[in-house]
């Protein structure tokens, strides 16, 4: 696996930041306002300039594609791949291009003569993010991206699945990868009255017990990992089971009172594993108030009072959108690999204390009602 995010760039670093019991979200300023956000730090900025300097066409790309790059550079290497294997690759997106996009449209719209580059149409599409990466990889199988909202990186995973069981494909990238902090994108969220105030402790706060207002934060990142068939490789994690669900919405952007695409897609996961439990759960928990209390009443209902540990990455990480599941499936593989539990660093709602970490689900919902659970084990 590879990642960059507000957490950092690589895996020891990334796990010391999770054991801290801070945040990783600092303050920025969009349309002119102090706003809290998981922006990446300076050292793993100056990653993306360089990578920018490395090939004049690397100029002209969003962040999102640098970002789905350096993260998939990280997990190819680590597995040991090599160019001109038959590779497939399945980066998602939630808003693509969203920083080009943003700027081109400006530049239109304030452009008595309106015009445009050429570039703008090749470079803000939304297949740029898996097709770059296997043209800096140098992989010859099927690149494609696709954007589920939320649950975009969850879905790479189960079309990776799909791809590989019918002998269509032999090694398979997927994640997730966005760049969505900009003036347009937090005014949208500010717009559904779910953003943070700004904060001098914790301004995002998934599943703060007696919880009274929303407080989701955006944040930018990218995770990438490498997966095949089971042989005997040495691995970071076997997925055991995969569940996925979607439901009839009231509005484009709720949840019902108790998540029932995430009741549905648990057990469906947990079935598919053969197993009536978990250890851990990674939740998706984004900070809002109708989120994350849906999906905690799903989790209740499903698994009753023996609850199993729960944790979500957005307290630190921010919401990253369609990269948001691809990150929780991070945090439960280091989970998995050191056998320790992370603990939210404020009282949250209460939960299971495992003695030992042998599967761990991952959940990933989205405007729209879908939802993906995948469990992973040792």
């Amino acid at each position: 696996m590879g990642s960059l995010s507000a957490l950092g760039s690589n895996s020891e670093e990334i796990w010391k930041h999770y054991q801290d019991e801070t945040t990783r979200i600092t303050n920025c300023c969009f349309n002119e306002l102090d706003t809290p956000v998981g922006k990446l730090y300076p050292e793993d900025e100056n990653l993306i300039s360089k990578l920018r300097e490395e090939k004049s066409h690397y100029k002209r790309l969003d962040k999102t594609v640098l970002l789905g790059i350096l993260a998939g550079r990280k997990a190819f290497k680590q597995a040991s791949w090599k160019e001109d294997e038959n590779v497939s690759i399945n980066l998602g997106s939630s808003r693509g291009a969203t920083q080009l996009f943003e700027k081109y449209h400006k530049n239109f719209v304030t452009n008595d003569e309106k015009r445009l580059s050429a570039l703008v149409s090749p470079t803000t599409t939304l297949g740029n993010i898996s097709s770059w990466l296997a043209y800096d990889l140098g992989v010859k199988g099927a690149s494609f991206s696709h954007s589920i909202t939320c649950s975009t990186a969850l879905h790479s995973v189960l079309n990776a699945i799909a791809w590989l069981q019918s002998g269509m494909a032999e090694k398979f990238l997927v994640g997730g990868s966005e760049a969505p902090l900009s003036d347009f994108t937090i005014a949208q969220m500010r717009a559904l009255k779910i953003y943070a105030e700004k904060s001098d402790s914790f301004p995002s706060l998934p599943l703060q017990k007696d919880k009274h207002r929303s407080s989701l934060v955006l944040g930018e990142g990218a995770a990438v990992f490498c997966m095949e068939r089971d042989q005997g490789q040495n691995r970071i994690a076997k997925i055991a089971g995969v569940g996925y669900a979607t439901e009839l919405i009231e509005h484009n952007v709720s949840l019902s009172a108790e998540a029932e695409c995430l009741q549905k897609s648990m057990k469906m996961a947990l079935k598919n594993a053969n197993l009536t439990s978990v250890d851990s759960i990674v939740m998706h928990a984004p900070g809002t108030l109708r989120g994350d209390q849906s999906e905690y009443k799903a989790i209740q209902k499903l698994f009753g009072k023996e609850l199993p540990h729960i944790i979500s990455t957005k307290y630190t990480t921010g919401h990253t959108f369609g990269a948001s599941g691809a990150l929780s499936m991070e945090l439960a593989i280091l989970m998995l690999q050191h056998q320790k539990t992370i603990k939210l660093p404020y009282e949250s709602e209460s939960c299971g204390d495992p003695k030992s970490l042998e599967n761990i689900m991952i959940n990933a919902t989205g405007f729209g009602g879908n939802a993906v659970s995948i469990i992973l084990s040792k």
